[in-house]
C-alpha cells in the first residue's frame, strides 16, 4: 500500500500540478470540501481503504463550467504520486472526484441552499453543523474571492442565533441532570449509565458551542472536542463521568463537569454570572447544577424576536440524531416550517 500522507496535504500537489493546467486561466476557486473525514483533517492510514484519495471541488463561472469538466475528463491522470485518482468504495463505482460546478449550484447540493445570495434565520437553524463544515472546514487551493466571502459568512452562528442555541443545550441538560441518580435509585443501573452518557454528550456539545467550535457528526464528536482547551479538565471529568463503576463516581465526576462549563459560561460574560456550584435537585439527593437557571439567563439576551419565538426546540443537531436526515438535504430542509 502506497504510504498515507493527508489527502489535504495531497492534494495541494494535485491541484497544482494536474487540476489547475486543466482549468486554465480563468477565475475559479477550489479546495477540498464537503463530505469525507480528510476534509476535516481526521483522515488516518484506516481512511485510505473507504472513498479516499485525490479530490478537489473546482468553482468557477456558469459559462465555463462545461469547458472546465470535459477538461479534467479528458486529461486526468490514471494516479497522482502513486495514489489512484479513480477509485470508488462499497457500491460506489471507481471514478475520478473532480468536482466542477457553479458556486451556487455546489452550495445548493451541500447545504440545500445558495449561501452566496444571503442566509435567512431558518437555514441557520436547520443545517446540521456537519455540513457546515464542509464548506468552511476543508482546505483551499485557490480562490478569486468567491468561496472566501462564503466561507467567511458561515464561520459561526450570528450572535442571537448563538445565544439561542446556548440556552436550548442548557436545556437538555436541565431535562435529563436528575435522572442519573432518579435511574440509579431504583435499581436501574444500565439505565443510570445511558442518561449519563446522554449528559456528557450534551455537554461535549454545549463545550463546542461555547468555544464557537462546530460539532461534527457522532463519528468525529469527540476528536473536536479533544482538540478544544481543556486546562480546566473538563475532558477528564466527563471521561470520569462514562467510565464509573459506581454510582456515587459517576454523579461526583458529571457535576464536576456542570461546575466547569459553568464557569466557562460565566467567562464567556454573555449573561449575568451564576452562581457554579453544584446543588440538590429540590428536596431530592440528586445532586445537578439547575441549568435551567442557565437557559433563562441566556434567553434574557435573546432580543431578536423572531428568534426568540422558536422556543427551545434547538436548532436541527439539538434535536435530530439521524444520519438519513442530518445528510441529506432535501431531507433536512423539510424541517424549516418548525422554525417558520
Amino acid at each position: 500500500m502506497t504510504e498515507f500522507r493527508s489527502a489535504a496535504e495531497i492534494g495541494v500537489g494535485f491541484h497544482a500540478d494536474v487540476i489547475a493546467p486543466l482549468v486554465g486561466d480563468v477565475g475559479c476557486a477550489a479546495g477540498l470540501l464537503g463530505w469525507g473525514s480528510d476534509v476535516l483533517g481526521y483522515d488516518t492510514e484506516r481512511s485510505m481503504d473507504h472513498g479516499w484519495g485525490p479530490r478537489v471541488v473546482v468553482l468557477v463561472d456558469a459559462g465555463e463550467v462545461e469547458r472546465v469538466r470535459k477538461a479534467v475528463e479528458d486529461g486526468l491522470p490514471d494516479e497522482y504520486d502513486g495514489y489512484a485518482v479513480r477509485f470508488g468504495w462499497d457500491s460506489q463505482e471507481a471514478g475520478h472526484h473532480v468536482t466542477v460546478a457553479t458556486l451556487g449550484d455546489w452550495l445548493r447540493g451541500q447545504l440545500g441552499f445558495d449561501a452566496s445570495e444571503g442566509i435567512e434565520l431558518a437555514d441557520w437553524l436547520v443545517t446540521p453543523q456537519q455540513q457546515l463544515l464542509g464548506v468552511v472546514a476543508g482546505q483551499v487551493y485557490a480562490d478569486d474571492g468567491r468561496l472566501t466571502a462564503v466561507r467567511e459568512a458561515l464561520a459561526w452562528y450570528p450572535d442571537q442565533v448563538w445565544r439561542w442555541m446556548l440556552a436550548c443545550q442548557w436545556s437538555r441538560i436541565a431535562q435529563e441532570e436528575a435522572f442519573v441518580q432518579r435511574t440509579y435509585e431504583v435499581g436501574d443501573e444500565l439505565g443510570s449509565r445511558v442518561v449519563t452518557a446522554r449528559l456528557v454528550r450534551d455537554v461535549m456539545r454545549l463545550a463546542l458551542l461555547q468555544s464557537r467550535t462546530y460539532a461534527p457528526y457522532t463519528k468525529w464528536l469527540g476528536t473536536a472536542f479533544a482538540r478544544l482547551d481543556h486546562a480546566d479538565g473538563l475532558d477528564r471529568a466527563l471521561a470520569d463521568a462514562t467510565g464509573a463503576v459506581r454510582f456515587e463516581d459517576r454523579e461526583r465526576a458529571l457535576v464536576t463537569a456542570y461546575e466547569l462549563v459553568a464557569r466557562r459560561h460565566n467567562a464567556l460574560d454573555l449573561t449575568e454570572e451564576l452562581d457554579p456550584v453544584p446543588r440538590p435537585y429540590f428536596t431530592r439527593p440528586a445532586q445537578v447544577i439547575d441549568a435551567g437557571r442557565f437557559v433563562r439567563a441566556c434567553l434574557a439576551t435573546v432580543t431578536d424576536e423572531a428568534v426568540a419565538r422558536c422556543g427551545l426546540i434547538g436548532s436541527i443537531d439539538q434535536f435530530a440524531d439521524n444520519t438519513d436526515v442530518l445528510s441529506n438535504p432535501e431531507a433536512y430542509r423539510k424541517f424549516i416550517g418548525i422554525y417558520r
